[in-house]
């Protein structure tokens, strides 16, 4: 049978080097993680909806606007795909017809603004069918068409 000072001594004690160490790994631990979920919130933020939200508001009526009168002409911009370095957009008419003899441009936007905006122009490759003259670098764009 052990006696109280026989236990005592097989008891570690918690020292100041162990609180440092315990210290050390609990706020090494909530960095790691909070560095983290910052790399992974800025990796993967697409940009602001607009720049000035004030100004938008100023605006919202003029571009509902714009948005009906594209609208009365019935025309269907489908969405651009890219093919290789270059862009293809198929444009319809009203009646689904090919929408043929279009100056078609569009401004390329970053969502974030890494870069600059840049235009681009497009060519008739077949009826309806327009091709970038630019290439567009690889990643997320905002497109004006």
């Amino acid at each position: 049978m052990m006696d109280s000072t026989e236990t005592n001594r097989r008891r570690k004690k918690i020292t100041g080097f162990h609180a440092t160490m315990m210290f050390i790994a609990f706020f090494g631990v909530i960095m790691t993680v909070n560095f983290l979920m910052a790399g992974l919130a800025i990796g993967t933020f697409g940009g602001t909806v607009v720049d000035n939200s004030y100004v938008a508001s100023q605006k919202y009526n003029d571009w509902l606007a714009e948005g009906r009168n594209q609208e009365a002409y019935g025309w269907n911009i489908a969405k651009p795909v890219r093919v290789d370095d270059r862009l293809e957009i198929l444009a319809l008419a009203a009646e689904g017809r090919p929408l043929a003899s279009a100056t078609v441009t569009a401004i390329a936007e970053h969502p974030v603004g890494r870069t600059d905006a840049f235009n681009l122009t497009f060519e008739e490759i077949e009826p309806g069918k327009y091709q970038s003259r630019e290439p567009l670098p690889a990643g997320r764009w905002k497109l004006k068409i």
